[in-house]
């Protein structure tokens, strides 16, 4: 798309940011045009999200200040405008969806006066006419029951009904210019699919320009027309879509490129020779009951599932959110009851044990959660963290001495310095902190250790380098593994067998070689048609 001054929405130049000493971002020049999609891509701290909170006014941090121009529609100077003229841009003029809709929805208001909101505060309209508008909003990022949605609150949604409520909150006002940071970034890949659709579809019809703010290259390449790549709060390269795709000038830009999770990656080897099972799980079934505005019902989150994990070997449970897959695991742990099923454990059946027991025999069942920093306690040192496991068991020795020296052994086991011990998370980047969660659940030496969406939360780089320790790891150590993810590629790269779940019920369980080659389920062939190709193909549309 040709830019001219009449089209551009938003023009930054020089933008720097500092907060106390630190410069965080500095040197920062892009534009976005009517109708175009400039994609802002980098690694946590790469200044991504800054950057366009210091140009659209938005910025808070203390001991913060930002200099340089931020124009929009060539008349609005953002940059040091006050609290009043941003009131009247922010809503109206600038949409925001950031990427947890959770913390930025009112727990206590409902959908309907979240999005009557906006358009109340800027003139837009009667109560009467407002209600109107947001159920036209809800109609138009599809949403299922519009009417019933209105007297909702977020916590009756899933995450991506959330989004959608956001996406409407942020078109209310038709604004001029639409901020997506990380919009998709905790979805499945199905839902991840048709929130780009959405933002796609109602910009072709609005017209507003959109800033797309993402760690992957690989959503990035889907919808934006011109990317600019940070890092370190600097510019890395700037070109449109299809040049940083076929011809990436810079070392770090094919470094995101080639860390995204595509698939047609080879699946693990097998391990040689027959190998027991560690894991049996048979006619698994879970029932949960919830209340609802118009009473109780029964949520069937489990329903008759049944695999088996062989030692060495990794299970990998792939289905969108609300499948069922994290209940499993809760089961197994025994957060939920199941309503029936057996689930053995080399011959110990985990449903039949009494409380004590159970305590005895989650040293051999470990975890790793999605988020790093809240299953770390942030005023515990890492040392400690990890030699907790082995106190509360009474392993590793009984003086500190020697869980100091199994500490420092599990350090290097996850490669990482033995001083770390000393640190609290705080002081960690996600992937390290991540990989403290492993030696942690590597402590107790468990038979199997289950893997919660365990690096969707970080970047597409520290995931790969986190799946490459994980696939180590099982090599050296003859681990086995319980993979629960939403995506895929990533689970192709992880998996000796898929269980693939739908609503509750297993749809297709298969080695993974075989199920990724042929895919006999729809529901499997549209997970697989979900995930981010190779190419980019937004660019197309300019």
């Amino acid at each position: 798309m040709s830019a001219s001054l009449r089209d551009t929405v938003l023009d930054v130049r020089d933008l720097k940011v500092t907060i106390g000493r630190r410069t965080i971002v500095e040197d920062i020049s892009f534009s976005v045009q009517k109708g175009q999609t400039v994609g802002l891509v980098g690694e946590s701290g790469s200044g991504k999200s800054m950057t366009v909170l210091a140009s659209t006014g938005l910025m808070d941090a203390p001991a913060s200040s930002a200099t340089g121009s931020s124009v929009l529609t060539g008349e609005r100077e953002l940059i040091g405008a006050t609290p009043a003229q941003l009131r009247k841009v922010h809503g109206s003029r600038i949409g925001f969806v950031f990427q947890d809709p959770s913390t930025s929805l009112n727990p206590l208001l409902t959908i309907q006066r979240q999005i009557t909101e906006s358009l109340e505060a800027h003139g837009r309209g009667t109560p009467k006419e407002t209600r109107r508008r947001a159920l036209e909003l809800l109609e138009a990022v599809g949403l299922p029951d519009p009417e019933d949605r209105l007297h909702s609150f977020p916590h009756q949604l899933s995450g991506g009904q959330r989004q959608r409520v956001m996406i409407a909150i942020a078109l209310a006002c038709e604004p001029e210019l639409l901020i997506a940071d990380e919009p998709t970034t905790a979805l499945d890949v199905t839902t991840e699919r048709q929130i780009i659709e959405l933002v796609w579809d109602l910009q072709e019809r609005l017209g507003s320009a959109v800033i797309w703010i993402s760690h992957d290259l690989g959503v990035i390449g889907q919808v934006a027309d011109d990317v600019t790549v940070l890092r370190h709060g600097n510019i890395v390269e700037q070109a449109p879509v299809q040049d940083i795709f076929a011809r990436p000038r810079e070392a770090y830009t094919r470094e995101l490129l080639d860390a995204r999770p595509l698939i047609g990656a080879a699946t693990p080897s097998t391990p040689p020779g027959e190998s027991p099972v560690v894991l049996d799980v048979q006619d698994l079934d879970v029932k949960f009951q919830v209340r609802t505005p118009t009473g109780s019902r029964t949520i069937h989150a489990v329903d008759d599932v049944s695999f088996q994990v062989r030692k060495g070997h990794t299970l990998g449970i792939v289905g969108e959110s609300g499948s069922g897959k994290s209940t499993i695991a809760n089961a197994l742990t025994g957060l939920v009851e199941p309503e029936a099923g057996t689930a053995t454990l080399t011959g110990t059946d985990l449903f039949q044990l009494s409380r004590g027991e159970r305590r005895d025999v989650r040293r051999r069942l470990a975890m790793v959660f999605q988020d790093p920093f809240s299953s770390l306690n942030p005023r515990t040192e890492i040392g400690t963290s990890i030699a907790e496991p082995l106190k509360v068991h009474a392993l590793g020795g009984k003086d500190k001495g020697s869980r100091k020296g199994r500490v420092q052994e599990l350090l290097d086991l996850v490669h990482l310095p033995r001083d770390f011990a000393s640190r609290f998370p705080h002081e960690l980047s996600g992937g390290q902190r991540q990989r403290v969660s492993v030696a942690r659940a590597l402590a107790l030496e468990p038979d199997v250790i289950i893997l919660d969406e365990a690096t969707s939360a970080l970047d597409v780089s520290v995931q790969a380098k986190v799946l490459d320790l994980l696939r180590e790891l099982q090599g050296e150590l003859g681990l086995t593994y319980l993979f629960i993810a939403h995506d895929l590629a990533v689970v192709q790269q992880m998996s000796h067998d898929v269980l693939v779940m739908q609503k509750g019920r297993a749809v297709e369980h298969r080695e993974a070689g075989a199920l990724f080659a042929d895919p006999r389920e729809d529901y499997t062939k549209m997970l697989l048609a979900a995930i981010p190709p190779a190419e980019p193909r937004a660019g197309a549309r300019v």
